[in-house]
């Protein structure tokens, strides 16, 4: 009895020199501070602790809030026989022995372990390895404490056995009571002593630690046991000693770790959110924890790139001459040069369509056909054997060195990778590019109506979609400049507002758009479909600047104000919208909304060859008897007169000179030619398409077999293509 006795009276007094932070532990949950989230009342983790089910854990945070802690509250609350290893000192040797003594607690009285590994992290993956079958197995229930990041320290074999708890920092109201509770506990703590702390040294010392427990009552104990009493008998920590006692804040950074990431990652972020005062507190802490200003340098250089990109192509030349001015300084001024490009990227333009790059990259990951198009060879090779090089077009041949081609494989061409932004520089090539690619949508529609025959009431197909694209190129220029020619000569007014009838694209709207920034743009689609499709060329537009959409044809202009009305009528009008469109009722309904003295522009084009009377002017190569030849000229006889069937721009001409209007007509026809593809072919000839019905009902099967077999003996030749435009001029009498 006399040595139990011995022994109890020198753990007593080994207890009583322990550190404050030591004899102030927490032992039940209702001691433990912070942590609310994981082991508040009805929380998972204090629910497991209190029905001995805890399992395996992993308690992940920084230093000084509990981990190991709370590894002995379970310990002391649990069945289980409790056993700890720290991973510095302890090699695989330990934990064969710890796994041995658990075996036999198991065997012989049915004992359940829980093993806790203190700094789990620091144990390398064959050690982790070892532990692995036996926490699989039961043998032993492992509770591993880190301040990494589970995630990328720990085995992911571990990880899928294990619940992971992150334990965050401790809040400022925890360690005030931290700080009550040892100046009144006279167990543990100093209640036996009379310590009065002032505010404003508990502030100081909750704010130096930084959120760490182990560091406050360090400091705290440094403070009560270096200040005398005074004439009161008491001890007295004010501000000054408190300061003394811990003289700055402890920097948490760990090159290799969490801290190092996280404090990287909310530089990055800061500089991204265009916060100049938070990436300088970040980069003041990286610096101050002795990072690399290289590493520093180089992520800089990275978001110059990624985050601020082409709205200001400025920005990686200025942080690439701060870097090479920091080579040649050194420190400390060099500090100047970090600084000044940091700030640099956190106030200038920010842009990330650079990852443009990586859409790319899935398409040339998922797209089979990728050939480098003829064009776009190498001619020095091949150009006389297969063409290499041929029907390149060269830009700097064209007017503002910019032409229409394509660049892209025929599987991707209409794809879209790089979407400028509005900011910087690219907001203002932006514009530019605007106009270009609204002209190249519109071209789409353009490669349709060029042949009417092959668009008319033909259903929606994703493979002709991309057809249509595939078109786009060819005819943007053509079409930017039919489009200055509706509208060419106007006396424009800032103020004046625009009605655009027929309004399939928004490049017949560009120009009003451009002309009329102070008064406004109203567009008329003829569907609802129309104008979903509209509306995605309008997103490409500001906000404060883009036009109203509308449809429904003429009765949709109901729904404008009685009091809106127009200096300015115009548009591109189809065969089919003077077709189904109630004339008589547009005309009205435009003219109640125009101005007295307003002007209307309307561009009405024709096709004028059918698809026999296209690939009859190749039959010279098809060698065809002379039955089909004769049976040919009958289609071609037939396809005019379907073409010209129906005088609707007469009938329109006419309607707005009963309602008052001074009509005067600019005519002239354009000569084209279209590629004859299979997408092209299917077009024509799909069950729903007008010019199928159209052969079907006039000519015997046969001919419609003979256009089949023409189309696909002469795919990939160029067919002719005419087109007759009429501009009409339309003002108030």
């Amino acid at each position: 009895m006399s040595q139990n006795l011995f022994e109890y009276k020198a753990e007593l007094e080994l207890h009583r020199n322990a550190p404050l932070a030591d004899r102030m532990r927490p032992r039940t949950l209702d001691e433990f501070e912070g942590q609310s989230g994981i082991i508040g009342e009805g929380r998972l983790l204090r629910r497991a602790i209190n029905a001995d089910k805890v399992g395996n854990l992993l308690l992940h945070g920084p230093p000084g809030i509990g981990k190991t802690t709370l590894a002995r509250i379970i310990a002391g609350q649990t069945r289980s026989h409790f056993s700890t290893l720290n991973a510095v000192l302890a090699g695989v040797q330990d934990i064969r022995k710890a796994v041995d003594a658990a075996k036999k607690r198991l065997e012989l009285h049915h004992l359940r372990s829980i093993l806790f590994i203190d700094e789990v992290h620091r144990f390398n993956r064959s050690q982790q390895d070892a532990l692995l079958p036996w926490v699989e197995n039961g043998t032993i229930s492992l509770i591993g404490a880190t301040t990494e990041n589970p995630y990328f320290e720990v085995n992911k074999a571990l990880l899928s056995r294990s619940r992971i708890f992150r334990l965050k920092a401790l809040e400022a109201p925890d360690l005030h009571r931290l700080i009550h509770r040892a100046i009144n506990d006279h167990d543990r703590g100093y209640g036996d002593l009379k310590v009065q702390v002032t505010n404003e040294a508990a502030e100081h010392l909750v704010g130096i630690s930084n959120g760490d427990a182990r560091s406050l009552l360090n400091a705290l104990e440094l403070a009560v046991e270096t200040t005398k009493q005074n004439e009161e008998g008491y001890i007295c920590i004010d501000l000054r000693i408190a300061e003394e006692s811990i003289q700055e804040r402890a920097v948490l950074y760990d090159k290799q770790g969490d801290a190092h990431y996280d404090t990287i990652s909310a530089f990055i972020k800061s500089l991204r959110g265009s916060d100049g005062d938070a990436a300088l507190f970040w980069l003041a802490r990286m610096v101050e924890a002795g990072e690399s200003p290289r590493f520093i340098f180089r992520r800089m250089l990275i978001a110059a790139s990624e985050d601020v990109g082409l709205a200001d192509p400025n920005a990686i030349v200025i942080v690439e001459a701060c870097a090479a001015a920091f080579e040649r300084v050194g420190m400390p001024e060099g500090l100047y040069h970090l600084s000044e490009a940091a700030l640099y990227l956190a106030c200038t333009d920010k842009s990330n369509t650079t990852t443009g790059f990586f859409e790319a990259l899935k398409s040339v990951r998922r797209e089979e056909n990728q050939e480098v198009p003829i064009h776009l060879r190498d001619p020095n090779r091949d150009q006389n054997g297969f063409g290499d090089g041929s029907n390149y077009r060269y830009p700097h041949a064209f007017e503002d060195h910019w032409v229409a081609q394509q660049y892209l494989p025929k599987a991707l061409q209409g794809e879209v990778f790089w979407k400028p932004s509005r900011n910087g520089w690219e907001g203002k090539r932006r514009s530019i590019m605007l106009e270009r690619k609204v002209a190249q949508l519109a071209a789409a529609d353009e490669a349709g109506y060029r042949d009417q025959v092959a668009l008319s009431n033909s259903p929606k197909d994703p493979v002709l979609e991309r057809w249509l694209q595939r078109q786009i190129n060819q005819e943007s220029e053509r079409m930017s400049l039919l489009s200055q020619k509706l509208w060419s000569d106007l006396s424009w007014n800032r103020q004046d507002r625009v009605l655009v009838i027929g309004g399939r694209s928004l490049l017949w709207a560009l120009e009003p758009l451009k002309a009329v920034p102070e008064g406004g743009v109203t567009v008329l689609t003829e569907t609802l479909e129309e104008k979903h499709y509209l509306a995605a060329q309008v997103d490409l537009i500001e906000p404060i600047s883009r036009p109203q959409i509308i449809d429904g044809g003429s009765n949709a202009l109901n729904q404008l104000p009685a009091k809106h009305e127009f200096e300015f009528v115009g548009g591109r009008l189809t065969k089919q919208i003077l077709r189904d469109t109630n004339l008589k009722d547009l005309c009205k309904f435009f003219t109640n909304k125009c101005t007295i003295n307003s002007e209307s522009r309307f561009l009405i084009s024709q096709a004028c060859i059918g698809p026999a009377e296209g690939l009859s002017q190749l039959r010279n190569k098809l060698k065809l008897p002379t039955k089909k030849l004769q049976l040919l000229q009958s289609i071609i006889k037939k396809e005019r007169e379907w073409l010209h069937a129906g005088n609707y721009e007469e009938d329109f001409i006419n309607v707005l000179k009963q309602l008052g209007w001074k009509v005067k007509i600019h005519t002239w026809e354009e000569l084209l030619s279209l590629e004859l593809e299979k997408k092209l072919i299917k077009r024509w000839f799909n069950q729903a398409s007008e010019y199928k019905n159209l052969i079907d009902e006039k000519f015997p099967p046969e001919a419609m077999n003979m256009l089949k077999e023409i189309s696909r003996k002469l795919e990939g030749q160029q067919i002719p293509q005419k087109l007759r435009h009429q501009r009409l001029i339309c003002s108030r009498k």
